[in-house]
């Protein structure tokens, strides 16, 4: 499937396989900036913006559950966690493997202890209501199945009634071809980060959002690509996704 992807002021906007965005990560945190406590402040900020754009006036009473993984895509949603409860939000962070949070991540997670927040237990967010779900799961870092925690938290995610928004991929979707061999979130928005992953399907990802994380033009150049961010005046922006092969909500 060939997609699209073009921004609300008609900008188009190259997507990428994770390979290659495992690659635009290395580049910035070896050789160009910004380092991986940067992006992923800049990952969770913006994260935490759009969701209180889509509670809108209901954000100040919003009960807010973060979901997040052992890796980089779960720092982004603890940091966005931090920023919502410093907005007043009730949230809870609920970590899939707590003893296993790398050292970035782990700082955030520091953090975030010295905020409102609170901290639950894979067990314990069944017996509680939310307003709004943020997936941090897993990202783009599927490598199959998901299974044991991981799959227990996306199925009660999804069967629990609150609206789920996905950071950067819906945990469960693989971000190259949008395969999704076991299960996946259902997400009703997705906010992925620097580039669009070329398998993020329409019907997979709910709306679509790119949001800058702070990568720099040569970062691209570096890895073979003729792009310069293309998001003006803004750190988020929608995007369309259009299949020049036919209909694109194919499952």
């Amino acid at each position: 499937m060939n997609l699209v992807f073009e921004t609300d002021d008609s900008k188009l906007i190259p997507a990428v396989t994770t390979a290659q965005m495992r690659e635009v990560d290395r580049i910035a945190i070896e050789e160009t900036g910004p380092n991986l406590y940067q992006m992923m402040e800049n990952a969770g900020r913006n994260l935490a913006t759009l969701a209180l754009d889509l509670l809108g006036s209901d954000a100040p009473s919003a009960r807010i559950l973060v979901l997040a993984g052992a890796g980089g895509n779960g720092g982004g949603g603890i940091c966005a966690g931090r920023h919502l409860a410093n907005k007043g939000a009730k949230v809870a962070l609920c970590l899939a493997q707590p003893d296993r949070l790398g050292e970035v991540p782990g700082w955030q997670y520091k953090v975030f202890l010295n905020t409102s927040g609170r901290a639950l237990s894979a067990a314990d967010v069944a017996n509680e209501m939310f307003d709004m779900i943020l997936d941090a799961l897993i990202g783009y870092s599927l490598q199959a199945s998901p299974h044991r925690v991981y799959a227990d938290l996306i199925s009660w995610a999804n069967a629990s009634g609150a609206p789920i928004v996905a950071l950067d991929v819906p945990s469960g979707v693989d971000s190259t071809t949008g395969a999704t061999p076991g299960v996946y979130i259902s997400a009703v928005a997705t906010m992925t980060l620097a580039l669009p992953k070329t398998g993020l399907l329409p019907n997979k990802t709910g709306s679509l959002y790119l949001a800058d994380i702070g990568i720099p033009i040569e970062t691209y150049r570096r890895l073979g690509l003729s792009y310069a961010p293309q998001f003006g005046n803004r750190y988020i922006v929608p995007l369309h996704v259009f299949n020049t092969e036919g209909p694109c909500c194919v499952k």
